[in-house]
């Protein structure tokens, strides 16, 4: 008589254990092209790093490290600066609360959160660049993270609550720096607004309002109404046909002349509408790319057991779709947040308007521009790379790519 084993004792296969030198001869040395290769980059890196470090300590940060918050944000009065600190605070402590409700790639970003906080907080420049004030508020930072980490442990820690959080901190923060007229909170106008704080704005805002808009036009191009699949279409092609910048520039300079003369859209606004349908149009390919990937079984599937139309889509064909390309979407969505650099063309004081502006303004400065143009490239390049890493995590965690 033959013998099952148990299904809990699982037989598993002993892990390989590779030394330093096998690993090198494995990935960089296995053929004689991929050691020419690792040869040919080693020579590189001996030939560059080593200048490239010395130029990086002799080069003259001067331009950043004199007025640092200006590349922050912008020309935000500096009285009402206290709303960015409460906006900050907030999104601190929910990025705790989201570490200890949902761990996974929220806990690494609160991490590097902290890690971030704690690098400018002891960073060794004199006060007068980065001061008291500004240190004991990195600090604080790291305390409401852990605080928010304490706080997910109630209920307010439950997945539902933590969303809405989410949702209400994300308008909360935008009233806040605006103000109301004839308040205590003073109106700050979108003009005032700039460097960083703004890009990372109008990107939340295109991303959070692209999306659902750029699904509705997929699904209407696959729709069986003419009138919906024609005018999806006609909306998308247009838009796809254009560069970005004539987008910005008709909502810049030419929307003004067809609209009364009483009426008058803040040029930041007509920036974020422009940028949202631009990115919506994108969007609604790489959905309908997804949905014409599910195959035709599941809507049959569907339909056997008894769902309509809009039900199969929402819950069968959908979730399935997006699943399907979510690189494609985190791509687009890396796209919309570079393409904030494109509202200096507007004359929108962004960071990369910010950092010229500074440079220009003083004579000193004036060849100092690869140092600046560096710093604005290493900051968009930690935001990128952390909405590229939670793209990773994220279809790891789905199973995207595995069967």
């Amino acid at each position: 008589m033959s013998t099952v084993a148990p299904s809990s004792q699982e037989v598993q296969r002993p892990q390989r254990t590779i030394g330093p030198l096998t690993w090198l001869r494995e990935n960089l040395f296995n053929t004689w092209y991929n050691s020419l290769i690792t040869l040919l980059i080693l020579w590189l890196l001996l030939r560059t790093v080593p200048a490239f470090a010395q130029w990086l300590f002799s080069a003259n940060w001067e331009p950043i490290l004199t007025r640092p918050v200006l590349y922050f944000v912008g020309q935000y009065p500096v009285a009402e600066l206290w709303r960015v600190g409460v906006g900050v605070g907030l999104i601190s402590f929910f990025f705790g609360l989201s570490w200890g409700t949902w761990g996974g790639p929220v806990r690494t970003f609160a991490i590097a959160l902290m890690a971030g906080y704690a690098v400018v907080a002891l960073i060794p420049v004199s006060l007068e660049t980065i001061g008291l004030t500004a240190r004991l508020f990195m600090v604080a930072n790291i305390g409401l993270v852990i605080a928010g980490l304490g706080a997910s442990r109630t209920p307010l820690g439950q997945g539902r609550w933590v969303l809405i959080g989410w949702i209400v901190i994300f308008f909360l923060f935008i009233l806040l720096l605006r103000g109301f007229e004839g308040t205590p909170l003073e109106l700050v106008s979108t003009g005032r607004w700039g460097g960083l704080m703004l890009n990372l704005m109008v990107a939340a805002v295109g991303i959070v309002a692209s999306f659902p808009l750029g699904v509705l036009l997929a699904l209407g191009r696959r729709s069986n109404l003419p009138v919906v699949r024609l005018f999806s279409t006609l909306f998308i092609e247009l838009v796809r046909g254009v560069p970005l910048i004539t987008i910005l520039f008709m909502g810049s300079l030419l929307l003004p002349l067809f609209l009364p003369e009483d009426v008058r859209i803040d040029r930041v606004i007509r920036a974020v509408i422009g940028i949202t349908l631009f990115s919506a149009a994108y969007m609604a390919e790489n959905v309908r790319g997804g949905l014409q990937a599910i195959p035709e079984g599941q809507y049959e599937a569907a339909r056997a057991i008894g769902l309509n139309a809009p039900l199969t889509t929402l819950l069968i064909i959908l979730p399935q779709a997006l699943r399907l390309v979510i690189p494609a979407i985190v791509g687009q969505f890396i796209a919309l947040f570079k393409d904030t650099t494109l509202l200096i063309i507007v004359g929108i004081n962004e960071i990369l308007g910010i950092g010229k502006s500074i440079v220009l303004g003083n004579p000193e400065w004036v060849g100092a521009q690869i140092e600046v143009y560096l710093f604005i490239a290493a900051l968009f390049w930690v935001f990128t790379y952390a909405m590229s890493y939670s793209s990773r995590r994220l279809e790891r965690a789905l199973g995207v790519g595995e069967r």
